[in-house]
């Protein structure tokens, strides 16, 4: 994982999973590596890295339907709760503007392979798209990222997997290879 200095995107995923650690659920198969991952990946956000979102609340949106703004028990929800303290503070999150057309943004990359691109993660991808530093996004469980790597690298848009292995493996019984 390359957990710069510089601010990062965060797939809905990563929060989740690291809420796992106090929120077992019994048909969740993801590893304790893979939620100590996102862990520490959620706490290095919140003090030392930072956060990047779309100015329409888009992605605080679905921050809110999934984790609680409580801020606990889990630690995924303590980023939800810091993401609402924060949000306006543009040290520790940057708002970026994007322009929602149809199922879509005009901010996404106009590429082939990108086309079935999922449309409820394309927020992300707009959101680093139209940024000037093309952030990373932080990724864990989602493995349909993985079959769009390297398209969205060719784009400039970095995807930090915390669970490559897991995705991996997913994405291959996914493929059927």
């Amino acid at each position: 994982m390359n957990l710069l200095k510089n601010k990062c995107l965060v797939d809905t995923n990563v929060p989740k999973t690291a809420n796992l650690a106090t929120q077992h659920d019994p048909n969740s198969d993801v590893s304790d590596d893979c939620v100590l991952a996102c862990i520490g990946a959620v706490e290095h956000i919140i003090r030392k890295r930072g956060l990047v979102i779309d100015a329409g609340d888009e992605i605080f949106d679905e921050y809110r339907q999934q984790l609680s703004m409580k801020g606990q028990p889990g630690v995924g929800d303590r980023f939800m709760k810091w993401v609402h303290d924060h949000r306006w503070n543009a040290d520790k999150v940057t708002q970026i503007p994007i322009v929602k057309n149809g199922n879509s943004y005009d901010e996404f990359p106009n590429h082939a392979k990108l086309r079935n691109f999922d449309p409820s993660d394309r927020k992300f991808v707009a959101v680093a798209n139209a940024h000037p530093g093309n952030p990373p996004i932080l990724q864990a469980t989602d493995s349909k990222w993985l079959g769009w790597e390297k398209a969205l690298a060719k784009v400039g848009i970095t995807v930090d997997f915390l669970c490559r292995d897991y995705v991996q493996t997913k994405y291959a019984k996914k493929i059927g290879s």
